[in-house]
């Protein structure tokens, strides 16, 4: 039997950086994209965010290609948002989102970073945050990641 340890920190924005996820209905947002990742034989970790994005940290099948749970993800709760009452405002997510593979041993502190989201955007906008994000693992910031 093949042994597969595959986790991504995932972070994707809603469109034009709006603050379309309504504190008070992201749970049902949450709910809803944790069905879609069990769907594809993953496994949704945890899951937060503000108004304008989210974190995921994702344990990926290995059947299931990253680029194809984001995008059923990103498909799939954008059309069911667009249905939903509590998300009138919501317009959809960004182009792009950031996945960064972790570690077995860094789950923990990655899994607090996501829980702590809203008092961690306290003191640091998105953008400064996802810029640190790109830039801490090595890949080249354009601001086209923005969109």
């Amino acid at each position: 039997m093949s042994a597969v340890s595959s986790l991504f920190h995932i972070v994707i924005n809603t469109l034009r950086r709006e603050m379309t996820i309504s504190d008070g209905a992201s749970d049902q947002m949450y709910r809803y994209i944790n069905s879609i990742v069990k769907s594809k034989n993953c496994r949704l970790l945890r899951i937060n965010g503000i108004g304008n994005h989210i974190h995921m940290l994702v344990e990926l099948s290995p059947t299931v290609a990253l680029s194809d749970l984001v995008r059923d993800i990103k498909q799939g709760s954008s059309k069911w948002a667009k249905q939903n009452s509590n998300f009138s405002a919501f317009c959809g997510w960004g182009k792009e989102y950031g996945a960064f593979s972790c570690s077995v041993r860094d789950k923990d502190n990655i899994i607090n970073y996501i829980i702590n989201q809203r008092e961690h955007h306290k003191v640091k906008t998105f953008e400064d945050e996802y810029k640190a994000m790109i830039n801490n693992s090595n890949l080249e910031w354009n601001e086209y990641r923005l969109t």
